[in-house]
């Protein structure tokens, strides 16, 4: 089972930017894919972004297509969410997710299905 630890949340304004960080661990990193979801208040968690397990392919979700970026380093074990022109409704508890584990949540058009799941991190983007 991997770990994942996500960092880089926090209050900020429209327009502004927030590179989100995951780290992993308890398995071969460079092994599989990983992704990036959401869920703000009252509402279902969604897709963000995801990433094959050596970069090749990325995906996301329309409504951040163009602003956000999804990368990772396999050396570091470590994907990363660059966010830019945050607007207020970025704002929601963002996870970070791994290919495998248990209730894989399938994403349309990726080929991936995420079942390891972190504890979150909040993004707050103001008007």
């Amino acid at each position: 089972q991997v770990r994942l630890v996500e960092s880089g949340g926090g209050l900020v304004q429209a327009g502004d930017a927030l590179r989100l960080s995951c780290a992993a661990s308890g398995r071969t990193f460079g092994t599989f894919g990983m992704g990036w979801f959401r869920q703000a208040p009252g509402k279902e968690r969604q897709f963000v972004a995801a990433i094959n397990w050596n970069a090749a392919s990325t995906y996301y979700s329309d409504s951040v297509k163009g602003r956000f970026t999804i990368s990772r380093d396999n050396a570091k074990s470590t994907v990363y969410l660059q966010m830019n022109g945050l607007k207020p409704d970025d704002t929601a508890v963002y996870y970070c997710a791994a290919e495998g584990g248990p209730g894989q949540t399938a994403v349309d058009g990726t080929g991936m299905r995420f079942g390891s799941w972190g504890q979150g991190t909040q993004v707050t983007v103001s008007a």
